[in-house]
């Protein structure tokens, strides 16, 4: 069997391919997170109730934090891979491709961040994220204090469950500022 020799250019392209790949699947897993995230909100508040215990709200913050932190690292993954794409893998590929300038490779990497409507969708995706993995712990930890049945180690408790998620909120906007 004859060897053959393998091109930049082919490499680029299953880099290309397997980033994308990559990119396809954080996307599912990313958006799959604010179901899991209403599932578990939806069964704690349940069972809290049923129990009647406000205590077990306790339960809220931790878990939309863990679920909060991933979706926010696979959504900048996923960003980043789209910068790569478009601001490294791109050029080369055009590079490779042609001698004449103004070839534009991968065009719907740039293409669909043009869209008019793209701020006001960022924006109300970042209230959506807020409001799943922030204001639900935040209120569940109002609903605990109002309460009034707490010991002292539980109420610690809450207070370092509110900075960690005050801390989440802070990262969620950063991390859109920067998107």
């Amino acid at each position: 069997m004859p060897e053959q020799d393998v091109t930049v250019g082919q490499l680029l392209l299953a880099e290309y391919e397997s980033v994308k790949s990559e990119q396809r699947a954080r996307i599912g897993f990313r958006d799959n997170l604010l179901y899991v995230t209403l599932a578990v909100v939806a069964a704690v508040i349940a069972a809290t109730a049923q129990a009647e215990q406000p205590s077990m709200l306790l339960a809220l913050p931790p878990v939309c934090l863990v679920l909060g932190w991933t979706y926010l690292v696979n959504d900048e993954k996923i960003s980043a891979i789209g910068l790569y794409v478009r601001d490294d893998l791109g050029p080369k590929l055009a590079e490779l491709a042609s001698h004449t300038s103004g070839f534009a490779t991968f065009g719907w990497e740039a293409y669909h961040r043009s869209d008019t409507r793209r701020r006001s969708r960022k924006t109300i995706q970042t209230v959506i994220d807020l409001t799943a993995f922030c204001a639900v712990p935040l209120a569940a930890l109002v609903v605990f204090w109002v309460n009034g049945d707490a010991t002292r180690l539980l109420v610690v408790l809450s207070v370092l469950e509110a900075l960690a998620v005050a801390g989440l909120a802070a990262q969620v906007v950063w991390y859109a500022k920067a998107a």
